[in-house]
């Protein structure tokens, strides 16, 4: 069995890897659909005024979202990194000017100590400075320095006291709350409900389960934070010195191609998307061998899981490869497959394999499940 390969990767002697751990950003991000290449393709046939370009499609965000205000950005870290320094500064062009020096400004963010994670650097790029805070005394941590209050939803993580008494400690001290939901698309209901419960800024990915290109992102909410993002961000062209966002470039054909996915993914059957995956991690568990020791099942309880997925776990007394010998053994496998596990990066409590279906095709199923029966016999 073999994966396609295609001549631009052979040419570069790179082959194609199974990726079966979620649309996560070292293996690819999402497979674009063909209708968003053609909208690349006819993107890029011609010049555009870009500053036209960005204030269309984030109308067209803001719409989706019901927000006030959004900006497509070159990622969702793009989109931390200008919440960020929106928050640190506001529209004091003066105070823009100087960042990421933030001496003598407000730039002491507050996140939980059980969120943090390998990307929260993106809120210190423009000078903020994290402080951590546990369930007990965030107002506690809440000084004159403080600029904003980080909340961060992904799969395993502490949620804290929650996002809504979060919201609300932090607006009754008048703090911002920024919230990094990068892989939280879908459920698609997210694109309007961290708004709606207050949020002044949300960072989302548009090249996961939105299946825009890699590179592409949305900023949204409300409009004070939001337009001192915009004076940060690329689309600020006429200040006689670049913000903090110009390396973070969004091209005309990303913007295309990621409006033309968001369309498409709004327009989507979601329970129909979830039935097709289910069918995929059930077709995938029937094929793995059951072995004495080893719980084989599928989970989709949001949002430590996107969609069904194919979870195995050990018992105590198995004495067989579990889970980094298990992953080991699959990425040395030709094609390598690429599966999540472990510990979770630290925030689950139990030693599992877990095989995220959504991106699998047939031929994906069949390999992994072969090599997985091979690793466990």
């Amino acid at each position: 069995m073999e994966k396609n390969w295609p001549n631009v990767y052979k040419e570069l002697g790179i082959k194609p890897v199974i990726n079966a751990k979620s649309w996560v950003t070292i293996y690819g991000g999402s497979i674009m659909r063909p209708e968003v290449i053609k909208a690349i393709e006819e993107a890029s046939s011609v010049f555009v005024d870009l500053e036209e370009l960005h204030e269309t499609a984030g109308d067209f965000v803001s719409n989706v979202c019901g927000s006030e205000m959004s900006i497509v950005t070159s990622g969702c870290a793009a989109s931390i990194v200008l919440m960020a320094a929106a928050s640190i500064t506001g529209k004091d062009k003066d105070k823009i000017s100087k960042i990421p020096h933030t001496e003598g400004m407000k730039n002491e963010i507050l996140i939980h100590k059980g969120q943090r994670n390998n990307y929260d650097k993106a809120f210190e790029i423009p000078g903020g400075k994290l402080v951590e805070y546990e369930n007990h005394n965030i107002e506690e941590m809440i000084n004159d320095k403080t600029c904003a209050v980080a909340y961060i939803i992904a799969p395993f993580f502490d949620e804290g006291i929650g996002l809504e008494k979060t919201i609300d400690i932090a607006h009754k001290n008048n703090l911002p709350v920024l919230l990094d939901a990068a892989a939280e698309l879908p459920p698609r209901e997210n694109l309007t409900k961290f708004i709606s419960l207050g949020v002044d800024a949300v960072g989302f990915s548009g090249g996961k389960g939105i299946g825009g290109p890699q590179s592409t992102g949305i900023l949204t909410g409300k409009r004070e934070i939001m337009e001192a993002a915009k004076i940060h961000s690329f689309q600020n062209l006429h200040t006689t010195k670049s913000a903090i966002g110009r390396p973070m470039k969004v091209t005309k054909e990303n913007i295309v191609g990621f409006i033309t996915a968001l369309k498409l993914f709004i327009e989507d059957d979601e329970i129909l998307e979830q039935n097709i995956w289910y069918k995929k991690a059930q077709k995938l568990k029937d094929k793995i061998n059951p072995k004495d020791g080893i719980n084989i099942y599928i989970d989709d309880e949001y949002p430590n899981r996107q969609g069904p997925t194919v979870v195995m776990t050990f018992e105590d007394d198995y004495k067989g490869p579990k889970s980094e010998e298990i992953m080991e053994e699959l990425s040395k496998n030709d094609p390598k497959i690429y599966v999540g596990g472990g510990l979770n990066d630290g925030h689950a409590f139990k030693d599992e394999i877990y095989i995220i279906v959504h991106s699998l095709e047939e031929i994906d199923i069949e390999i992994i499940a072969e090599k997985l029966n091979e690793i466990i016999e």
